[in-house]
């Protein structure tokens, strides 16, 4: 392979991952095709939280100003409980969170963070996309990597980034491990501001937390929407997936909730529904010429608001480990695995602990509302340090 061929890398999976992992790459000097199952390249979903750890990546990325033009900057993360209405927690997030973090807490919706990574693919020249491609098997040699889709037809590329999700089929082949399903359900919505309660439109990250449940809000678009979210322990037996969510259903499993917070599960007109699973976190995600990378690496819940933060900083690792190692791709994803394996399975494992922590009951709920009574700012923002203060320049000593 000579020329402009052997430059290039193929990354499975068009989602925020492998955009992310298509910029890092072209800022090492490679091309990257990108193939995604779906018909077009798209996001769906509803708003997600993005730290300051998310905002470096972006960044490092070249893309923070199109991020950040996109995102609505909150003034403060805070906790109620949604029995009776008790303030929980509260960790401002103005100027003091931003000197100590170098960067912002925000919410954005998840299409707003597809795009600014997608125009920042295109406008690189060097990825090519190809939709309704779904990889079905990837074979490697000693000088690279062949991915065959649905079709038959063969991608070869120097190495290949498998960006395709929770249920990657690259994983599958490498890893065979199984889903651990939570039984945890999540209704998602997006609610037009003139529908939103005007006692409940508050510039903050909030949640209500309550026993086998929770509910987040919090606004998009400038304003102009409100994210709202509901999570609670399903009573039947849940498959891993996405469907179109019941008024009735959710209705059903917060009759013990406060009026207040209440409000949030009769606004919507639709709820999407999601059926959550994770994985046990893994040592290993590098194989030869291949890696993962984002949900298909450390598959996680929500309860961290880090899965797509993680992937971004994933993409960003694999960049500086390629960068380091002057392109050596088999010792750069080896590096990659290495620096991200402790930090995502921390994240993994910690949002297992957050969901206990926000549908405690009894006792349980007690300590839960007695843990943050009258911690300062300072003190909260140090029991994030090693969450919020990974950036370009110190992620390859994680």
């Amino acid at each position: 392979m000579n020329g402009a061929a052997d430059k290039k890398i193929i990354v499975v999976g068009g989602g925020i991952g492998g955009l992310a992992a298509a910029l890092a790459l072209v800022r090492q000097g490679f091309r990257v095709k990108v193939l995604e199952q779906a018909p077009e390249i798209g996001e769906i979903g509803a708003g997600i939280q993005l730290g300051p750890n998310a905002f470096h990546a972006f960044d490092a990325l070249g893309v923070g100003d199109k991020a950040r033009a996109r995102a609505v900057y909150t003034d403060e993360m805070v906790m109620h409980d949604a029995i009776d209405e008790t303030l929980v927690g509260r960790i401002p997030t103005g100027d003091a969170f931003r000197n100590r973090f170098g960067n912002p807490y925000a919410v954005i919706h998840r299409v707003d963070i597809h795009l600014s990574l997608l125009e920042g693919a295109q406008e690189t020249g060097r990825v090519e996309f190809l939709t309704s491609t779904r990889i079905e098997r990837v074979e490697q040699d000693a000088d690279g990597v062949t991915a065959y889709d649905q079709h038959g037809a063969a991608h070869r590329g120097l190495a290949l980034i498998a960006a395709d999700g929770g249920k990657s089929v690259v994983r599958a082949q490498y890893v065979g491990d199984p889903p651990r399903i939570t039984g945890h359900v999540v209704y998602r919505a997006v609610v037009d501001k003139r529908d939103f309660p005007a006692d409940l439109q508050w510039n903050a990250a909030s949640i209500w937390v309550g026993p086998n449940c929770h509910l987040v809000h919090y606004p998009l678009r400038g304003g102009e929407q409100y994210n709202v979210v509901v999570t609670f322990h399903s009573r039947n037996k849940e498959e891993w997936g996405v469907t179109d969510g019941s008024k009735e259903e959710v209705q059903s499993y917060f009759q013990e909730v406060c009026p207040k917070a209440r409000q949030l599960i009769d606004l919507p007109k639709s709820w999407r529904r999601w059926a959550t699973a994770d994985r046990e976190p893994i040592d290993t995600w590098t194989f030869g010429r291949v890696t993962l990378l984002g949900d298909a690496a450390h598959p996680t819940t929500q309860y961290m608001a880090q899965g797509a933060c993680m992937a971004l900083e994933d993409a960003v690792t694999l960049g500086e480990t390629l960068r380091g190692n002057q392109n050596d791709i088999e010792r750069a994803l080896v590096q990659y695995q290495n620096c991200r394996t402790t930090r995502t399975a921390r994240i993994v494992l910690s949002g297992r602990e957050m969901g206990r922590i926000y549908h405690a009951k009894g006792v349980e709920r007690k300590i839960r509302n007695s843990l943050w009574k009258g911690r300062s700012p300072e003190r909260f923002y140090d029991a994030l340090e090693w969450l919020y203060g990974w950036n370009v320049a110190n992620c390859l000593d994680q």
